[in-house]
């Protein structure tokens, strides 16, 4: 089914009869490839070191979501208009990891095995320590309504950070279900064999996908009347991230919520620290310039925004938890904002909401802010 999704959008291209339809075509081709993608990379867990199929796994769960935002942020060099797509894919892509993922994942343990929180570890450190970083260079960039080269050098240093201290880290036995233990369970000769099979028939329908099915919403949105910019912030984010929300539900359904847990904190790292720090890099290769990607005032509201969800996010988790109140907090306060879209001062009102939420659960908890410097100590210890 996952590669038969993609079926439709390859005979349109191949005829040039994508007509009306083609951004539907070109979505289900992403979403997809997408579950091709997760799997295939969870069953390569087998061939590869476990340290290094870490990140390979986060990384490549998000290349849908790259390669969308890509589109743009290529577009946006050579064309202005096209560059607040590209902002906001990316802030709804991490909005809706952390307002919808986080608590759909302890949703689905607490209704299959009455799990009332998600507790987490000292193998998180890494993770945890790494967005918190993120975090707060990201209150930087409204201050200075651009991004430019220099903040593609801050997040990919975090970004390798990550990715060292991963292979650094305590392997363990790869965890899988579904398509991915069948093909894992496969000889190593044929398995090796469908895993590149996999990879590049989900890079080549990502490839010929991903810049059709961003078009396409632009398109949709002018011909139905609706704000492109949303359409680009959600349709396109909750297309490429379907999957991996799917397969982290049903790892929790699995009674395994930790490990799918886990894997959003990993998603979240890539696409508050690569993702983010790509954009201006891509922009500047398509001008042909060093120059950096203006942001304007809609743009700056949404990144400081996204900024302050994270900081409340990860202020819950300082105490290695995540309970079914915060679960509902997050997600209440995300659903809320979903009703004032259009309006400036609510995105400010929610962002500072959001910042005075994460100060008051950090200053009311002594514990919670020594567990801070106990993350930190844990991330660039020598032993994870």
């Amino acid at each position: 089914m996952a590669a038969g999704a993609c079926l439709p959008w390859f005979a349109a291209r191949l005829t040039g009869a994508a007509g009306s339809w083609g951004v539907l075509w070109a979505g289900a081709s992403i979403v997809g490839a997408a579950f091709l993608l997760c799997w295939a990379a969870e069953a390569a867990e087998m061939d590869v070191p476990q340290a290094v199929a870490i990140g390979l796994v986060a990384l490549l769960a998000v290349l849908p979501e790259y390669a969308v935002d890509m589109v743009f942020a290529w577009k946006g060099g050579r064309d202005p208009s096209f560059i607040p797509f590209a902002t906001a894919n990316m802030t709804g892509a991490n909005r809706l990891l952390i307002g919808v993922g986080w608590p759909a994942v302890l949703a689905a343990a607490w209704w299959k095995h009455g799990h009332r929180a998600i507790r987490l570890g000292a193998e998180n450190a890494v993770e945890l320590v790494t967005l918190f970083a993120a975090t707060l260079y990201a209150f930087i960039i409204p201050f200075r309504a651009r991004l430019s080269l220099v903040d593609t050098a801050c997040f990919g240093a975090l970004f390798l950070f990550y990715a060292w201290r991963s292979v650094s880290g305590e392997t363990r036995e790869p965890e899988l279900e579904g398509p991915a233990l069948t093909l894992a369970a496969l000889a190593p000769p044929a398995r090796r064999v469908a895993l590149a099979a996999l990879f590049v028939y989900a890079g080549v329908a990502i490839g010929l996908s991903a810049e059709p099915f961003a078009m396409g919403l632009l398109a949709l949105g002018r011909r139905w009347g609706i704000e492109e910019f949303l359409l680009v912030q959600w349709i396109a984010p909750l297309a490429s991230e379907a999957p991996e929300f799917i397969v982290a539900i049903v790892f929790a359904l699995k009674g395994k919520a930790g490990v799918a847990f886990r894997a959003l904190l990993s998603s979240k790292v890539n696409q508050w620290t690569l993702l983010v720090g790509m954009l201006p890099a891509v922009f500047n290769v398509s001008a042909g310039r060093l120059a950096p990607m203006p942001l304007d005032s809609r743009q700056v509201e949404e990144i400081a925004l996204t900024a302050a969800q994270s900081l409340f996010g990860l202020a819950l988790l300082t105490n290695l938890e995540f309970s079914l109140g915060e679960a509902a907090a997050l997600l209440g306060l995300f659903s809320a904002q979903l009703l004032f879209f259009h309006s400036a001062t609510a995105r400010w009102a929610f962002a500072a909401a959001y910042a005075a939420a994460a100060v008051a659960v950090l200053a009311g908890s002594p514990g919670r802010r020594g567990r801070i410097a106990e993350l930190v100590r844990r991330a660039f210890s020598k032993n994870l």
